[in-house]
């Protein structure tokens, strides 16, 4: 990789969850210091090796393949040892940024991702160039899903390490544990104790698989069952709350309107039934 190309885009107004508006590829030889970024970014270290400065990390070395995240308005410097690195980059930028910051996809504590399988992101980063070459709109909305894929690459290639393979696998059975018995009262501590850990170990490692702690999961889980009950049965309300397991039909009222904008009868009126 030689030559180096770059494209710039200005979004589409109306695509607002996520848009690419750069993309490029180099053989990058010199530094970039103390920068600062309007938007989120990627950079793509396809081979060579160098280091990455930000404030929340410090500097580290860094050798590819990878490819690290910078977020936007954050200073950050970088750059190739002396062989200079080969590199491919996005700018990008959306509402649904703010997701893969909250879910921990993207953490600017950790924004290095080694990788484990190249071709795939590399494969991903292509299209997504070819997609803004293309200049039109159906090309920035393939470039959008092909950095979407890029961002979920990186982290399956983040998590999937083999000391963390058999955790994953444990955690996805507590999850699917608890979504069967969510109609249920959750003891938290027995809960973490059938499990072998702290009610607190299983909380953040719960969080970490769902977004979710245990309790707010549980909920979740039962609001989506009271709203199949409302849509598909003619079940009282008081009914329903009873049915996902909280005996007050008026803090079942009162919480159901708060996460869905509307109380349960209406929304029983909105999908009535066939």
């Amino acid at each position: 990789m030689r030559d180096a190309e770059a494209i710039y885009r200005t979004p589409l107004s109306a695509a607002g969850g996520l848009a690419v508006t750069g993309s490029g590829r180099q053989h990058a030889r010199r530094a970039v210091t103390d920068r600062k970024l309007p938007s989120f970014a990627v950079v793509l270290v396809e081979r060579g090796q160098g280091w990455l400065e930000t404030a929340a990390t410090g500097r580290m070395s860094l050798t590819g393949p990878a490819l690290f995240w910078l977020f936007p308005n954050r200073v950050h410097s970088y750059a190739p040892d002396e062989g200079g690195w080969d590199e491919r980059w996005a700018l990008f930028e959306g509402s649904f940024t703010r997701d893969f910051v909250r879910l921990r996809i993207i953490a600017e504590r950790h924004p290095v991702v080694a990788l484990h399988h190249l071709d795939e992101v590399v494969r991903l980063f292509g299209k997504l160039h070819a997609d803004l070459l293309d200049d039109t709109n159906l090309g920035q909305a393939s470039a959008a899903l092909m950095l979407h894929r890029i961002v979920v690459s990186a982290a399956r290639q983040a998590s999937g390490a083999a000391d963390r393979r058999q955790e994953r696998r444990d955690m996805a059975d507590i999850v699917e544990t608890l979504r069967r018995r969510a109609m249920q009262p959750l003891d938290l501590a027995a809960f973490a104790a059938e499990h072998g850990m702290s009610p607190a170990t299983l909380r953040r490692r719960f969080t970490l698989e769902t977004g979710l702690p245990p309790k707010a999961f549980q909920l979740r889980a039962r609001m989506d069952h009271a709203k199949q009950l409302l849509a598909t049965t003619d079940e009282k309300i008081e009914t329903v709350a009873a049915m996902i397991g909280l005996d007050d039909p008026f803090y079942f009222s009162r919480v159901f309107h708060e996460r869905e904008g509307c109380s349960p009868r209406e929304f029983r009126a909105r999908y009535p039934r066939v």
